[in-house]
């Protein structure tokens, strides 16, 4: 079952690309053409029924960025159902309050690079009988 970028959410996934928060857009500045520890990231990409604010797909990580909507009961409730969605899917979600992108913007980069995966050891293949 297709999960990623599903057909139907792709006019949203392009409006919303098209009109990044101001928040986004710097932090997209950040993290595009992999500059944060060599990883990519896409923008507004899609899993299930929900577009990410941004992807990396070799981490499994979500970044969110919220603003005031999300601090709502009804906006609490419905990110803690996005995020067990995700969460089962095998993504990681980490979440930031917009404010903290132009205040901690630091702060924040370290917080996503402490979410990535360590880097897995180079495997050394078995000795040769005979060396």
């Amino acid at each position: 079952m297709q999960l990623n970028n599903l057909k139907y959410l792709k006019s949203n996934r392009k409006r919303l690309r098209n009109n990044l928060t101001p928040a986004e857009a710097s932090l997209w500045k950040l993290l595009q053409g992999k500059q944060l520890g060599g990883n990519k990231f896409r923008r507004q990409h899609s899993v299930g029924n929900y577009i990410l604010d941004f992807y990396c797909p070799t981490q499994k990580l979500a970044i969110e960025l919220d603003g005031a909507g999300h601090y709502t009961e009804e906006g609490i409730k419905r990110d803690e159902i996005r995020t067990q969605f995700l969460n089962e899917v095998g993504i990681k979600v980490i979440r930031f309050e917009n404010k903290l992108v132009f205040d901690k913007t630091e702060w924040v980069l370290e917080e996503i690079s402490r979410s990535f995966s360590p880097p897995r050891p180079a495997v050394t293949p078995p000795p040769k009988e005979g060396s």
